[in-house]
């Protein structure tokens, strides 16, 4: 009775809630950081936020300050400016702009897309360069696994600023094949894309050798061999599918730090997105967009969490959704 078709239900979705209670935590606590960080910020915020709308750096009167303090509830206490935050986030609210005057989700929204297009297609790179070369290096022999692990080290170490830089020297000025600043289309994605995959890619190679060195001693990959299977057909439909859980759970931290990454090849690359437009938003201590990205960037990761648990159970059947 206790292990049947109800009770494994039951037990699955306790698991699922367990599972969404902690991305509303995790995305509770990245709002209520960036909260506190606004108020913590030294200064008058009314003053600031008249000072980024007339371009102006002065002192100004209460009559001047009362309808900015009217505006963003800054003549409230902090305990009720936290529930106006919180209950403008529950309705989809960011707030508003200080310097631009428009909801952050506006401003946000006309610079997301960019920012999607480079993280996705970078996470994409990146995992088809460590497959590639994992299944090319892994389990053959010490010369090749040495190599392996040392291009993994390599690639996972390299700043990604100075990597832009270095593509952007020698592929764009040096070689002329890619667009030096800007530009759009596929083309103008290459460099951006690479300097965010390499060193993701040597971080996800590290965590996946391991486990598909490990795999490839188990009986059933000698059982795959013995009925004539071809080493990359074992490789492909039987090793891997077992030593992928590890970058698997790692891919929702990798598209979180593709986007942070963002802020900086948006800026080398001088790529438009929420990068370049977080870097601006910190430079004018305009700081319901900074905000706005810090928990949307928090959402992002907890949603990319929550499906890929839910994928889990495809990939192998032994895993309890």
């Amino acid at each position: 009775m206790g292990d049947g078709p109800t009770a494994r239900s039951g037990a699955a979705a306790r698991r699922w809630a367990g599972r969404v209670g902690s991305a509303v935590i995790v995305v509770w606590g990245a709002a209520t950081a960036a909260f506190l960080a606004q108020i913590a910020q030294p200064g008058d915020r009314a003053t600031a936020v008249l000072n980024l709308r007339t371009g102006q750096v002065q002192e100004r009167s209460p009559d001047e300050l009362a309808p900015i303090n009217a505006e963003y509830g800054f003549d409230r206490s902090a305990p009720g400016q936290y529930l106006d935050y919180l209950g403008g986030l529950l309705r989809g609210e960011l707030g508003t702009s200080y310097q631009q005057h428009r909801p952050v989700w506006d401003v946000i929204s006309e610079q997301i897309a960019p920012t999607l297009a480079l993280s996705v297609t970078a996470l994409v790179l990146a995992w088809v360069l460590m497959l590639a070369w994992v299944l090319l290096t892994a389990g053959r022999g010490r010369v090749a696994a040495g190599w392996g692990s040392a291009v993994d080290s390599f690639l996972a170490s390299m700043p990604q600023y100075w990597l832009g830089v270095v593509l952007l020297l020698g592929f764009a000025y040096g070689l002329g094949l890619f667009p030096v600043v800007g530009g759009s289309g596929p083309v103008a994605l290459v460099l951006p894309a690479l300097t965010l995959a390499l060193p993701l890619a040597g971080f996800l190679a590290q965590s996946t050798r391991t486990e598909f060195e490990r795999v490839l001693e188990q009986p059933f990959v000698l059982s795959a061999r013995l009925r004539g299977s071809g080493d990359l057909a074992v490789r492909l439909r039987h090793v891997l599918r077992h030593a992928a859980f590890a970058p698997l759970t790692l891919t929702g931290w990798a598209l979180g730090a593709t986007i942070s990454g963002a802020v900086i090849v948006e800026t080398v690359f001088t790529r438009r997105g929420i990068g370049r437009t977080l870097v601006s938003a910190v430079e004018s201590q305009d700081l319901p967009i900074v905000t706005g990205i810090v928990v949307l960037t928090a959402v992002v990761y907890v949603v990319i969490n929550l499906v890929l648990d839910a994928l889990y159970p495809l990939i192998d059947p032994r895993v309890t959704p």
